[in-house]
């Protein structure tokens, strides 16, 4: 497990690469994404490659790698692992460069990526027993969409949860539109209709949403819409869930200090839940 992949190469995890005139260590300037796998198969790889690309064309940072060298740095990096299942975390800097905000000429981009164990029983408890949550303001920057490293508003909205002991903060707007989690995407219900807010650039366009809009509500012939909403109808919603690529469906049981629905995990999400679990196994454990 103690490995990691730098532009191409399997090297020791505690080997130096990050020097001081990278730019992603000075600017945060560079984009990342993180893909789980398992029984050794990566989950919606192309869809993450897909995104990471997208947010280095928004970013001006050219591509050096393909499609399928990234998907073979992946199939490399999780055999040299040694694990079975986990999530693997790829940065992009736009490189090494002295210390100037202006892009630099004639720098090549720096791939980072390394290896991370899943939690999966504590996964498994959450979904099964629901999550609390807090709300607050969403002081990021207006292009979530952009999977960049810069993150210190969800770091400051991700420590304010943990402080009140909670799972994850929800992040609201102007007149307490509700935008998503700090690393999260949010959805309700609410009289057998799933909502989420718009994927513009106030939120990131989750591949674990995606994968619920895409496939997973006209398996289930579940209705949605992609429309905003504020604190208050939150208060009058029937279920609530936050989604992300290492936490899948997780129920949200309260939200603050009122509960969503009866305060228990509700039918429409566990059917979410055990359709998403089934979508893991067709693509990572069938031949």
């Amino acid at each position: 497990m103690n490995v990691a992949l730098i532009n191409g190469e399997i090297v020791d995890i505690n080997q130096p690469v990050i020097t001081l005139q990278d730019r992603g260590y000075n600017f945060g300037d560079g984009v990342y994404e993180v893909t789980p796998f398992y029984n050794k198969r990566c989950f919606t790889l192309v869809p993450h490659m897909e995104r990471l690309f997208n947010s280095m064309k928004s970013l001006h940072i050219p591509a050096t790698y393909t499609m399928e060298e990234l998907i073979e740095f992946h199939e490399r990096l999780i055999e040299a692992s040694g694990l079975t299942q986990g999530y693997i975390y790829l940065q992009v800097t736009r490189g090494e460069a002295p210390r100037a905000h202006p892009f630099p000429e004639q720098v090549i981009p720096c791939l980072t990526m390394h290896v991370h164990e899943i939690n999966e029983s504590q996964i498994k408890l959450h979904q099964e027993q629901g999550v609390v949550c807090i709300s607050q303001p969403d002081l990021r920057w207006l292009r979530c969409d952009i999977k960049s490293l810069n993150l210190l508003g969800a770091v400051l909205a991700k420590q304010k949860a943990k402080e009140a002991g909670v799972f994850e903060s929800i992040l609201y707007r102007d007149s307490e539109i509700i935008t998503e989690g700090s690393s999260s995407n949010f959805m309700v219900v609410k009289d057998g209709i799933l909502w989420t807010h718009p994927a513009n650039n106030l939120v990131l366009n989750g591949i674990t949403r995606r994968v619920i809009l895409e496939k997973i509500c006209p398996e289930l012939k579940l209705s949605f819409v992609e429309k905003a909403f504020d604190l208050n109808f939150v208060k009058t919603v029937d279920e609530a869930f936050v989604t992300a690529s290492t936490i899948g469906a997780t129920p949200v049981i309260r939200v603050d200090k009122f509960n969503i629905g009866s305060g228990d995990v509700g039918p429409i999400t566990k059917n979410i839940q055990r359709s998403f679990n089934e979508f893991i196994k067709l693509e990572c454990f069938t031949k």
